[in-house]
């Protein structure tokens, strides 16, 4: 005979039942968005706040508020998505409480005074080519991440790292589309030029 679905398997399967589940309050479901969800948000904690344990603390917290607010989950758009947003604004208070931070995702985005979009964006690429990337290169690369202002930071980690489209990295950080635009073109620029400077410093091939 078939091994009988548990609770907790038709809520790890069943999106919306796993929604029902949360807004009746039932313990069930909050283990079960933990389970379904974890993986993807510490790996969004842990890009921002650079660090395990402040990561782990972030995940945390973010869960505890999404599963004690999930009334304001009103299904317009992904869950993973509001757990997003739900994280990133969680990680990024962290940042403001550890080094005085003063980002936060409940302001309205104000863009520089003559900020415009560039024409082309692209995916994020690097030259030489990903596979490439590899032992000193990405430690330069991943370093170059971390030292981007958390706001830029958290726009590459959703939209280039995570696979966001730019409208979920919108929703997700509360801002528009186009803030989205400029603060990921801001952050492609600055790790480009960060591996460009490495480049340049490595010794050239001897050319026969």
């Amino acid at each position: 005979m078939p091994e009988a679905i548990s609770d907790l398997d038709i809520l790890l399967s069943n999106e919306e039942a796993l929604v029902a589940a949360l807004h009746r309050g039932d313990p069930l479901g909050c283990t079960a968005l933990v389970k379904r969800f974890g993986g993807q948000m510490y790996a969004v904690a842990l890009r921002i706040v650079d660090d395990p344990d402040d990561a782990e603390e972030v995940l945390q917290d973010a869960f505890v508020t999404a599963c004690r607010k999930m009334h304001t989950f009103e299904g317009r758009s992904k869950l993973s998505t509001w757990l997003y947003r739900v994280t990133t604004n969680a990680a990024l208070m962290h940042l403001r409480k550890r080094r005085d931070d003063t980002v936060s995702l409940d302001e309205p985005q104000e863009l520089d005074e003559g900020d415009v979009l560039p024409r082309q964006l692209g995916d994020w690429t690097v030259d030489p080519s990903q596979e490439a990337l590899t032992g000193e290169l990405r430690q330069v690369l991943e370093q170059a991440v971390r030292e981007l202002p958390a706001s830029l930071r958290a726009a590459f980690v959703l939209r280039d790292i995570q696979g966001l489209s730019t409208e979920e990295a919108a929703e997700a950080l509360g801002i528009t589309p186009g803030a989205v635009k400029v603060r990921l073109h801001r952050a492609r620029l600055a790790l480009r030029e960060r591996l460009a400077g490495y480049l340049s410093e490595q010794p050239q091939p001897i050319r026969a």
